[in-house]
């Protein structure tokens, strides 16, 4: 995760766990340039650059959600079913790179995606959010997660969805 403080971010250290981050777990850096932090910083920092540089987001959260790459590996978006789903993000792109770790082409297609949409998948590896204060990009995440797993749950039982939602043939457009 990262934050964005005038031309520099703080970002947390490669190979922290969100669930235990100590002080020592931030890294300060610049947005566009290299420091002393660099060494420390997440492998995921040129795609925080990115966004940033793309972006309005103040704040970035890049989690692995179970569910969230299980549909990701057949779908090339996420149109959540469920009612706070759709109400928050309607549909979640998902894009695709060779390299999934900290890699250019990574960067570019993620900053792409969240030019027009607040979260996007990376296929096979995990979810980028971003927001105005960190814990609205971790709501995001959050949320999403949530509603992955009912979308999967449902599939894995067989369930077809009656649909209740208005206007929700429109979901794919926005």
């Amino acid at each position: 995760m990262s934050v964005k403080v005038g031309d520099r971010l703080v970002i947390t250290r490669r190979g922290s766990m969100l669930g235990r981050l100590r002080p020592e777990d931030l890294i300060e850096t610049g947005i566009h340039t290299d420091d002393s932090g660099i060494a420390l910083a997440s492998s995921e920092i040129v795609v925080h650059r990115a966004v940033y540089s793309r972006t309005a987001a103040q704040a970035i959260i890049h989690v692995h959600p179970p569910h969230g790459i299980a549909l990701s590996l057949e779908q090339d978006e996420i149109i959540p079913i469920d009612s706070e789903g759709s109400y928050l993000f309607h549909r979640v792109p998902v894009v695709a790179a060779e390299r999934t770790v900290g890699s250019d082409e990574m960067a570019e297609v993620i900053s792409s995606a969240l030019v027009e949409y607040k979260l996007c998948m990376l296929r096979g590896h995990g979810l980028f959010a971003t927001g105005h204060l960190l814990e609205e990009a971790y709501q995001w995440a959050s949320a999403f997660e949530a509603s992955a797993r009912i979308a999967y749950l449902v599939r894995a039982a067989g369930i077809r969805p009656v649909e209740y939602r208005k206007e929700s043939e429109r979901y794919k457009d926005w």
